[in-house]
């Protein structure tokens, strides 16, 4: 099923993973480049310096990348496409009730293009449509344009459920 964000081919349309096929590896790449982000801004933030970009991922992220299909079983995953390339990437799990939003990620390239949006506002129709009465996300606090798209979608900062410090917690009603 495809969620079209807009029309045109500026505008992201949005489809359910194949995790079975083609998609794992688009999928797989997708939340590489998020990881890899990831922990380079968290060396700069921690330590004053950008990790260097041949370092590994850490081994507990490994599953996620190589292998979607069993890392993702019980999640919904969708993509955001841009013409025929795979541009973005959320992942949604849902228990007892409470979804939340595991991955949500645009390549830099396309940022400013309704992407995330588009993700994101299909992982809420997601949430409802799979029972969900709240969904929660964490962002790390020096991440302002997530953020400013997560209150723009009625998100509200919540006591943390993580210990890492500058990890913002969010949740809100579906």
């Amino acid at each position: 099923m495809s969620v079209d964000a807009g029309s045109g081919a500026d505008r992201p349309s949005i489809r359910l993973a194949d995790l079975t096929g083609p998609d794992a590896l688009e999928v797989g790449a997708a939340v590489r480049a998020y990881l890899l982000q990831t922990e380079r801004e968290k060396s700069l933030h921690e330590h004053g310096s950008e990790s260097d970009p041949a370092v590994p991922l850490p081994d507990r992220y490994l599953r996620e990348v190589d292998d979607p299909a069993v890392a993702y079983s019980e999640h919904r995953v969708r993509v955001a496409q841009l013409g025929d390339r795979v541009v973005g990437v959320v992942v949604l799990s849902v228990h007892d009730g409470v979804a939340e939003i595991k991955r949500l990620w645009a390549q830099p390239e396309v940022r400013g293009r309704g992407v995330g949006s588009a993700l994101l506002d299909a992982a809420l129709r997601d949430a409802a449509d799979l029972g969900a009465d709240r969904v929660r996300l964490s962002v790390w606090d020096w991440r302002d344009g997530p953020v400013r798209l997560y209150e723009s979608r009625g998100f509200e900062r919540v006591p943390s459920w993580d210990a890492r410090e500058r990890l913002v917690c969010m949740v809100r009603a579906v």
